[in-house]
């Protein structure tokens, strides 16, 4: 090879592995294109109450003659234009969306948090202890994974009630399974790895084995379940809400929008329900977009 040829590779520094799925997520439209919708929903979500242009459950900024504006209209007042129309309660479909969203992300991303934290210790337990604590354990996941999980979720609810607090309970009792199949999955591999026979031939304590050792290497496929059950308990969350039980009105949710609005589809007032259902869809593809392409970026192969 010439002087020219050898240079630049003897110059190239070799990637780091956060550098090198940063440099894959930059090479898939797809992804780029899903962390994008996943950051507009995050967004309107967290400044929710700083961009929308009303607050559409002040009842005392609502006007009912504005009841049912289709997209474009302006207010009575003059002083604002519904761009998305408004309900049935005169609440402008924008503003309710932003708070909704707000709801929707925080009832998924809370759950899913909550449901890995539980699933990650009941599997990692299980893979480490074995024996009847791995039976007893996996028998009680089985159970779980044996039932639909909005048929459970509705039997939770229909005895808690509604409200945010009784979702959250519900979709944590419904998810924490799928945490505690994969992270036993994983850790049975490191199981019998020799850096976790030379920390006990040491006489490390098992949490510190468990949880320092085997844990690290076990997130990365526990990730990208989380991301794709997040988008699932989003979408949970609108059915349960879609179906009554879920978020109260006071505490509104996309769910909860779409189904404000089912009942004036026949009438033709579409934009009631319609926006709320594409919003839903856009943080639910966006996160799914983003998940898919982390389960190869994070393969263990790629982190090497």
């Amino acid at each position: 090879m010439s002087e020219q040829v050898i240079e630049p590779i003897l110059a190239a520094k070799p990637q780091t592995p956060f550098q090198r799925i940063v440099s894959d997520f930059c090479e898939d439209r797809l992804a780029v294109f899903g962390l994008v919708l996943v950051a507009a929903a995050l967004f309107v979500a967290i400044f929710a109450p700083l961009i929308s242009p009303q607050n559409p459950f002040d009842i005392g900024t609502l006007d009912l003659l504005d009841a049912k504006s289709p997209p474009g209209t302006v207010s009575g007042d003059g002083k604002l234009t519904y761009w998305l129309g408004t309900d049935g309660q005169a609440r402008d479909m924008m503003s309710a969306i932003f708070y909704g969203m707000r709801t929707s992300l925080f009832v998924g991303f809370v759950s899913v948090i909550a449901a890995l934290g539980i699933g990650v210790v009941v599997g990692l337990v299980a893979a480490y202890v074995g024996g009847r604590t791995d039976a007893l354990l996996m028998r009680t996941v089985d159970i779980m994974l044996s039932f639909p999980a909005i048929l459970v979720a509705l039997i939770l609810l229909s005895i808690l009630g509604k409200g945010v607090d009784k979702v959250l309970i519900a979709l944590v009792l419904v998810q924490w399974a799928y945490f505690a199949r994969a992270a036993r999955s994983a850790a049975l591999v490191e199981r019998n790895k020799e850096y976790v026979e030379a920390a006990a031939c040491l006489a490390l304590p098992p949490g510190r084995i468990v949880f320092r050792h085997m844990l690290p290497n076990c997130m990365p496929s526990l990730i990208v379940i989380a991301t794709i059950t997040l988008a699932r308990a989003i979408a949970l969350e609108a059915t349960l809400s879609f179906l009554g039980v879920g978020v109260p009105v006071t505490e509104p949710s996309l769910g909860m929008l779409i189904s404000n609005g089912f009942e004036f589809l026949m009438s033709g007032s579409y934009w009631i329900s319609f926006f709320p259902g594409i919003a839903l869809a856009v943080a639910i593809i966006g996160i799914n977009l983003a998940g898919d392409h982390l389960r190869d970026v994070l393969n263990p192969r790629n982190l090497r």
